[in-house]
């Protein structure tokens, strides 16, 4: 379906008769906002208003009585976003005049899906959702992707639709800002959001998580160009998204795996397609390496899900899990891509004991490439540790019979429940590991038993992690949005220092989120959730990553890296809590997408500000390049 690009939801001006049904009305509203006597109304129709909204905070109280936990009404303006991304969109006016309320519940009412309700920490099942009117109930989560904008008293929410608040007094504005995330907060941690709690929670080295406004910022200002002016806005034309290639994949795609050099390939229920490696893209070789599996695996396990390229990309390695479903497996199997054959049926195991793993990678951001690499990393629930393909006697292992054991050359297995979800290794081989409540942990590549770093999780589980590969940025993925930390931190001595080397003491920079705008988060889907966040791919000391890319049900989204970091840039006005960045652009397609990476530096053309974004999905595989022009608007 091509390309499209970010969306941002038009302003709510009330002299714009097009968002309103009469605009002699809302002038009247205008003057209750302002508390002056309109000349277009008499006084008997302000008097008449005013008792409306006195009816209707008594009936909301009414409504909940003996509830300790509701907090005050307030009036607010209701809009409701309709035409999608047609060029019918507007914003119309729902309820003129109604009241938000925040009530301590243990159900949604009208609400069948009973799941969402159960509260994850357990114990009381009681939850904080927000109330407005009669035509918004919904639970304070990250779901409804709350957006502000603080110049305009508004803020923009998800909920069966797009839905905007607007208040009357900026007063209204942050009591309700300061509510939501104090019901956000318990809901999340089951904690009262007290300063107490909230220590408790982060740790008072990440003092500038739970107060972002106090984080020392400077870290952030690392970013290379000119971005002082802070002018640097999304671009609003597409002109700078050129789809370059797009062929049928044969079906059923499974996984996406680039290569540096001079092939890519895709994994799918027949086995890997090979493409060849261009400056604009990646195009298919008509070439399939099936899957003539000696040793009877894979054939025996599902399709593969985990592809992995060692020894000078001549070789990969596929992982297939036991489950459907599920990531783990017992083994993993050595494809010659040169000869199409699997030369070796690999199984994990320590101490004589076969275990799984849930996700393999390099052991450095470039190891690929390296025509001697022997080894790479593992990671399972509470395991973390590096595998060597070399029998430890020095002797080859031989095709047939049992799968020989991979020798487990260093490592560390936890024993309390770290719940790894997932990891990425740097240039030099640190390591970074995300976890399912939501923690960041950075390992040093010397040691893989303590953590030299460990950020807190912001609610939310981390499925998908990247480092850039001078360690000094890490891409953290959940279903919701994206979390962008800094890793710098500058000694006792006055060096500065990642995270992966020493401990960061308590100047740490607050995290940056990396978020969809309400609208594009509604037209995505309700079941579709962000993954795969990577960083654009660079092997080389002194070259720095500048786009970032995440995947959302038919979307394609991409970053700005450099405007992101900007402290300076124009999302970032105006917001309250962690700064979120809302600009970016949209690859549309036709189907859900797989997953979305961008091709080696190697491949960045001089006309280009990065090398081609290739881009899976079941059916098809396209490449699209990024234009040098940009277009300010």
């Amino acid at each position: 379906m091509g390309t499209s690009l970010s969306r941002e939801g038009e302003d709510l001006s009330d002299s714009e008769s097009d968002y309103l049904s009469e605009e002699e009305e809302e002038v009247h509203y205008d003057a209750i906002e302002r508390q002056e006597t309109p000349q277009s109304t008499s006084s008997t129709s302000s008097r008449k208003a005013l008792e409306e909204i006195d009816t209707k905070l008594k009936f909301l109280k009414l409504k909940y009585p003996n509830s300790q936990h509701a907090l005050t009404n307030r009036p607010v303006k209701l809009y409701l976003h309709i035409g999608g991304n047609t060029p019918a969109a507007k914003w119309v006016v729902s309820d003129k005049l109604t009241s938000y309320n925040f009530v301590k519940t243990c159900k949604i009412e009208g609400n069948d899906d009973s799941d969402q309700e159960e509260d994850s920490h357990g114990g009381d099942s009681y939850f904080w959702i927000v109330i407005v009117g009669s035509k918004v109930r919904a639970r304070v989560s990250t779901e409804m992707q709350l957006k502000m904008f603080g110049d305009q008293r508004r803020v923009d929410f998800v909920n069966n639709g797009v839905w905007a608040l607007k208040f009357f007094t900026d007063e209204e504005y942050r009591k309700f800002l300061t509510q939501f995330q104090d019901c956000l907060f318990e809901n999340v941690y089951g904690l009262e959001a007290t300063e107490e709690n909230k220590i408790k929670v982060y740790g008072k080295e990440f003092i500038g998580w739970v107060k972002p406004e106090i984080a020392d910022d400077t870290m952030w200002e690392d970013a290379e160009g000119d971005t002082a002016s802070g002018k640097s806005t999304p671009v609003r034309v597409n002109q700078d998204l050129i789809e370059e290639f797009e062929e049928a994949a044969n079906g059923g795609v499974q996984s996406l795996t680039l290569g540096a050099l001079n092939n890519s390939f895709l994994v799918n229920d027949l086995g890997v397609q090979v493409y060849r490696n261009y400056r604009k893209g990646i195009h298919g070789k008509g070439i399939c390496v099936k899957f003539d599996d000696r040793s009877g695996t894979i054939s025996e396990q599902s399709t593969p899900k985990k592809a992995m390229l060692m020894r000078a990309e001549t070789n990969m390695m596929l992982m297939s899990p036991l489950k459907e479903g599920k990531p783990h497996s017992t083994g993993i199997q050595q494809l010659d891509i040169e000869t199409g054959k699997i030369v070796t049926g690999w199984k994990f195991g320590k101490d004589g004991t076969e275990i799984t793993m849930r996700d393999i990678t390099n052991d450095t951001k470039g190891s690929q490439l390296d025509p001697s690499e022997s080894t790479f990393l593992g990671l399972d629930d509470n395991r973390l540790c590096q595998w060597d393909i070399r029998d430890k006697k020095g002797i080859v292992q031989s095709i047939g019979g049992e799968s020989p054991v991979l020798h487990w050359s260093q490592g560390h297995q936890f024993s309390r429940g770290t719940n790894f979800q997932c990891f990425a290794s740097t240039g030099d081989g640190s390591i970074v590991v995300g976890s399912l409540d939501g923690k960041i942990r950075l390992y040093s590549r010397t040691s893989m038993r303590q953590a030299k770093t460990a950020f807190p999780g912001l609610g939310s589980p981390i499925t998908h992690v990247d480092v850039t590969y001078d360690g000094k940025w890490v891409l953290g993925t959940t279903d919701t949005y994206l979390v962008l930390i800094c890793t710098l931190f500058t000694d006792k001595d006055g060096k500065t220092k990642t995270g992966f080397s020493g401990r960061m003491g308590n100047k740490i920079p607050a995290p940056r989120l990396l978020k969809l705008t309400p609208l594009d988060s509604h037209l995505a889907g309700v079941n579709n959730k962000f993954h795969g966040g990577h960083f654009s791919w660079v092997t080389e000391n002194g070259k720095q990553e500048r786009h970032l890319v995440a995947t959302v049900g038919k979307f394609s989204v991409i970053w700005d890296f450099q405007q992101v970091k900007n402290s300076a840039h124009e999302c970032y006005r105006n917001q309250r809590g962690l700064k979120s960045c809302y600009c970016y652009k949209i690859v549309l397609k036709d189907e859900s997408i797989v997953e979305s990476r961008f091709m080696h530096d190697n491949y960045a053309v001089s006309d280009s500000p990065e090398a081609p974004l290739v881009v899976a999905t079941p059916m098809k595989v396209s490449s699209i390049s990024l234009s040098g022009k940009r277009s300010q608007g």
